[in-house]
């Protein structure tokens, strides 16, 4: 079946302009909407209903609204759920992997203590949480693998993590999305993941 787009969604693009309106891809121009718009594009593709869609256009809203905006993160989250409903925030808190408000200066938390405690809530997240989260990390891919054949190496300098990191990362969410959310996208995230791996030539750990 079809999911019916309405109002509400285009009312999440401009609660996602609002947010991320400044912000830009790491080491590129590119305005950071257009990922936002292909996670939902392709979590429509695959099946996302309207709620999941929206899940999905402001996935990143309380990790980089604060800090994009001044408004506090308890603000942004109050105004997900009046507009959008109790379970878009669900889903949206589902996908984000740190507490921290950077509206209020505070650090995030240890790079790899987080990614470790953000896969471990993979292992018994929802199917919805899921969806969006595969979405999220199939375009970051499709971007990583395309980035890396234009700039070799150099790409890395963009991550915290650096090579082994970040490779470590995405091996690790696609083998947790392999096997909870079995099909095409989570088939298509470990297909990139391996040829990014092959290509740059990473140890494996």
């Amino acid at each position: 079946m079809s999911t019916q787009l309405t109002q509400r969604f285009v009312q999440a693009m401009h609660y996602a302009h609002r947010w991320h309106a400044s912000q830009t891809r790491k080491g590129t121009g590119i305005p950071y909407l257009s990922h936002l718009l292909a996670v939902a594009a392709i979590a429509l593709e695959h099946g996302a209903d309207e709620d999941e869609a929206i899940a999905a256009l402001l996935h990143d809203s309380l990790e980089d609204g604060p800090h994009n905006t001044g408004e506090p993160r308890a603000q942004i989250e109050q105004q997900i759920r009046e507009h959008f409903g109790e379970r878009v925030l669900q889903i949206i808190l589902g996908c984000t992997d740190t507490e921290s408000d950077g509206s209020r200066g505070e650090p995030k938390e240890n790079w790899k203590e987080r990614k470790t405690a953000y896969l471990k809530h993979l292992e018994t997240a929802n199917a919805s949480v899921l969806l969006v989260a595969a979405s999220d990390k199939l375009h970051n891919a499709r971007c990583i693998l395309r980035d890396f054949r234009q700039l070799g190496d150099e790409l890395w300098q963009r991550f915290s993590a650096g090579k082994e990191g970040s490779l470590w990362y995405y091996r690790s969410l696609a083998e947790i999305l392999r096997r909870r959310l079995p099909g095409n996208l989570s088939a298509e995230l470990q297909e990139l993941v391996a040829e990014l791996q092959c290509q740059a030539g990473a140890v494996m750990p």
